[in-house]
């Protein structure tokens, strides 16, 4: 596959999860976070371990723990913490500062240079996250802030650390490995701070199955596969899909308007993605000197 292909593969994540408010205020029960990302993990890792048939080598435990902690245990738990504290649009907002963690990070851990262009997408995507879902009820909550920092750090981290350690195993694996890590990390914590789960009706089974089966397996898997092809720097701005896809659901189910100066951030935020696709794009390496003999005149 192209490059190309292979970021609008990847794209289809961010966008994809930008349904999980949607879905979880709709047709999830309230109050129950941890256990919400329990059964979105856990299952959803255990059936692609199952397709698999393929578990992580005694060297690989320690990796496939942090990885699974950061990409989920640790981002979830704190996401829901800063939703707790803060408005949805100041949470996303801080999160968004990910794509420019991810650049710093991939610098430190990868060697890969530091764009210009790369370091003004990601500004200029966070400035158009900030329009999109910021309103006048926006609020400043210290823990709320520190949460949300704390979120896009563990995730930029997780990116970064799921390109620099790459098993000799198929994407899909890689992500049944790491879905499980995040939800038996996930499995005790719930059980001490929440109290068990209601009886679920059909439109909660439904809501579950949704993330877990395509808000979880297939995007994570589609997610991780693009991280082993794409520039970390390119990969991170395509984060920034997710808030648009949720405005827009809020737009098309809920009834909820669409002021101009979303629209404007949400066309900056599209520019940034595209913008950020080009600056980390891998710069040709210099074609070789063609040496021609020369001919002797006597």
């Amino acid at each position: 596959m192209t490059r190309t292909t292979d970021i609008l593969l990847t794209a289809i994540a961010p966008a994809i999860w930008g349904s999980t408010y949607f879905v979880t205020t709709e047709f999830l029960p309230e109050g129950y976070p941890i256990t919400l990302a329990v059964l979105r993990a856990l299952p959803a890792g255990l059936l692609l371990l199952a397709v698999t048939r393929c578990l992580p080598p005694r060297a690989w435990i320690g990796r496939v723990l942090l990885l699974g902690g950061l990409n989920f245990a640790v981002f979830w738990t704190l996401l829901f913490v800063a939703a707790y504290h803060l408005p949805g649009g100041v949470a996303a907002t801080v999160t968004s500062v990910q794509a420019l963690m991810v650049i710093g990070m991939a610098r430190g851990w990868l060697g890969t240079p530091v764009r210009a262009k790369a370091v003004a997408a990601a500004i200029a995507g966070i400035f158009g996250v900030g329009l999109l879902l910021l309103g006048p009820g926006a609020a400043f909550d210290p823990v709320g802030f520190a949460a949300a920092l704390a979120a896009a750090a563990a995730m930029a981290a997780g990116t970064v650390l799921s390109r620099k350690w790459q098993p000799p195993v198929p994407a899909l694996t890689f992500t049944a490995w790491q879905l499980s890590a995040g939800g038996l990390i996930l499995l005790p914590l719930s059980l001490m701070v929440e109290p068990p789960l209601p009886a679920l009706d059909l439109v909660n089974i439904g809501g579950l199955v949704w993330l877990g089966l395509v808000g979880a397996a297939m995007t994570y898997w589609i997610w991780f596969r693009g991280v082993a092809r794409i520039e970390p720097g390119a990969i991170s701005m395509l984060g920034m899909m997710s808030p648009v896809t949720a405005v827009c659901l809020g737009w098309i189910w809920l009834g909820q308007s669409l002021s101009a100066l979303q629209l404007l951030g949400a066309a900056i935020v599209l520019g940034s993605v595209w913008l950020g696709q080009r600056a980390s794009r891998p710069r040709p390496l210099p074609r070789p000197a063609v040496r021609t003999r020369q001919r002797l005149v006597p």
